[in-house]
């Protein structure tokens, strides 16, 4: 941590916005890409504390293990998966999940721990239901890999945009080219763009240019 945050300390804008932030405070969940996914999908276009209720009478509906296996949940009927709270759409992506974990495209945490950032990007991203920006929160916060910038995502582009006092966010190519100095170590960065937009919206809209 202290390497990459003397590294990025180099950037005017992000050196004076990590010390008033502080201590980096991202720890990986420790779970499987199976896992990560499922719970993925569950908070798709739902907000936080009702993707939680819907994941927890989700593993209720199988008490056997601490999160459902894949086997499990392709026996169960489409009825039971909906009472939890899943809509058609979110069932089949759960079921190709477990479909492509018991096939082997989606990896074990070992094998993915083996894996490139570009190698899992390319094949996570054939599962339904599973973007680029889905396999990036899988790449942060579940295998803790350092040097990934999610540019289309809206607290990112909006961080970087209240740090340089912008009135429009960057494209996200734009911003892609713009954090190439903070390599290898945009995840870091990435999270305090996060905490920039998040004292935004605290501080209303006299934070703008």
């Amino acid at each position: 941590m202290r390497e990459a945050l003397a590294h990025l300390r180099r950037d005017p804008a992000l050196g004076p916005l990590i010390d008033q932030v502080g201590p980096y405070r991202l720890r990986p969940v420790q779970r499987s890409p199976y896992e990560a996914l499922v719970r993925a999908i569950a908070h798709q276009q739902v907000h936080g504390r009702a993707a939680e209720a819907i994941l927890g009478r989700f593993i209720a509906l199988f008490p056997e293990t601490a999160f459902p296996e894949p086997e499990a949940v392709l026996s169960a009927d489409d009825t039971r998966l909906r009472a939890a709270g899943f809509s058609g759409s979110k069932i089949l992506a759960i079921r190709d999940i477990c479909l492509r974990t018991l096939d082997g495209t989606v990896p074990t945490r070992r094998r993915a721990m083996r894996m490139s950032d570009a190698e899992l990007i390319a094949r996570l991203t054939e599962v339904r239901g599973v973007g680029r920006w889905t396999v990036e929160m899988l790449l942060m916060f579940t295998l803790g890999r350092p040097d990934i910038l999610p540019v289309d995502d809206f607290g990112v582009r909006e961080g970087y945009r209240v740090l340089h006092g912008l009135d429009e966010q960057p494209r996200p190519r734009d911003l892609a080219a713009l954090a190439e100095p903070w390599a290898p170590w945009r995840t870091y960065a990435a999270w305090y763009l996060w905490r920039a937009a998040e004292a935004a919206r605290r501080t209303g809209p006299q934070s703008r240019a």
